[in-house]
């Protein structure tokens, strides 16, 4: 969701914090009386227009605002959210090293872990910093003609604007990795390069044609992945304070790459090229060769990152999982918000249970949400 980013009243911030803390003392019984905290909060915003959360207060708003978030089907495990307080942090190099961090903690070697990295917030002397970049890791897109573009053709007018500003490039294949923009409290954003040994890549291949020499080729396409889908353009809202550098992730789902980044046609486009290396016919729909050959490309993703040992997850397992999440929340007097268009997967979506419920799309104080301008950020609209 993308809302108007406003500076709130003091009074809009208070009505949000009351309600946070009330929630935080009723999750946490060793909390003690929420009336002793509120008064202080109370007092710290008659005072400065703003108020600091607790550590402890801080790690549970990340993991309520995943908790919260309607477009996710991944929130089982929303408790188990990695929290790295990063808030004293404003200068931009200072945060683009933590960044690169982050990704190192959260890959650990393959096992993905769900991780958040919170930068200091907006306060009413001054906007908290801003990760202009929409995931920690992109890949170029170079596009030389309206029609044709090598790499991701998402990222295309982000690119641009880097070479512009005077970043050499990469080697020029379809997964150069794009340096990360960030900009600091008073200062311009600035492009870093991204560490090899920050990102870990999947190759890509085929269970049925691992270059083995049967003929079938997947392996010389040179496709891989990376491994961790790290959210850096979103704000973290915890009871009205606004965090708008906190880059957060969990693990793939494999159709997030096999069904969309790698197969939307504004993006990699690949479903014609699979279909072709199957010998479909392609002449009609009716053949069904895109339905085929998504699939097939969504079988290698999971091959792919299973024979390196890199966690994700495939979209039945992940919907039986998030009903699990549901009845949890519900024994525990919690209702849970989604938006159906987000939780039923691009693939088989009938197929799976989450496809045959309805869900209200409820909105929360607490959450993770799009400011607006972070779009048009991330394709770096206003770099140059």
């Amino acid at each position: 969701m993308e809302i108007l980013q406003q500076r709130s009243t003091t009074a809009q911030v208070w009505e949000a914090a009351e309600e946070f803390i009330r929630l935080f003392h009723r999750e946490h019984a060793d909390a003690g009386d929420p009336r002793t905290r509120l008064a202080a909060v109370r007092a710290e915003l008659a005072e400065t227009g703003s108020y600091v959360h607790t550590p402890e207060e801080l790690v549970h708003g990340a993991r309520v605002a995943w908790r919260n978030s309607n477009r996710c089907i991944g929130r089982l495990y929303w408790n188990s959210l990695r929290v790295r307080d990063r808030r004293g942090l404003t200068d931009a190099d200072d945060i683009a090293a933590e960044c690169f961090e982050h990704l190192r903690d959260a890959t650990n070697r393959g096992r993905v872990r769900p991780t958040i990295t919170v930068f200091a917030p907006d306060t009413p002397a001054r906007p908290g910093p801003l990760i202009w970049s929409e995931q920690l890791v992109r890949y170029a897109g170079y596009g030389d003609h309206p029609s044709i573009t090598v790499g991701d053709a998402r990222n295309a007018p982000l690119t641009e604007a880097l070479l512009q500003l005077g970043w050499s490039g990469g080697p020029g294949t379809p997964f150069d990795l794009l340096p990360l923009v960030v900009q600091g409290v008073d200062d311009k954003p600035r492009w870093f390069d991204t560490p090899a040994d920050a990102v870990l890549e999947v190759p890509i291949d085929h269970p049925d044609g691992d270059g083995d020499g049967d003929g079938d080729g997947w392996a010389d396409w040179g496709l891989r992945w990376h491994a961790v889908p790290a959210i850096s353009n979103m704000c973290l809202e915890i009871g009205g304070i606004h965090y708008p550098a906190a880059p957060f992730n969990g693990w793939y789902m494999g159709t997030e790459i096999g069904a969309r980044n790698l197969a939307d046609t504004d993006r990699y486009n690949l479903l014609p090229a699979v279909a072709r290396r199957l010998g479909l016919d392609t002449s009609s729909d009716r053949s069904l060769w895109k339905d085929r050959a998504l699939v097939e490309l969504n079988r290698a993703v999971l091959h792919s990152f299973d024979r390196a040992g890199v966690t994700i997850a495939d979209h039945h397992t992940e919907s039986r999982r998030f009903l699990a999440h549901m009845e949890r929340e519900e024994r525990k007097g919690r209702e849970v918000g989604a938006d159906w268009s987000w939780i039923v997967p691009p693939i088989s979506g009938s197929a799976t249970p989450v496809f045959h419920r309805t869900y209200e799309d409820r909105s929360s104080s607490t959450a993770y949400v799009h400011h607006r301008g972070a779009q048009e950020r991330a394709q770096g609209r206003g770099l140059v």
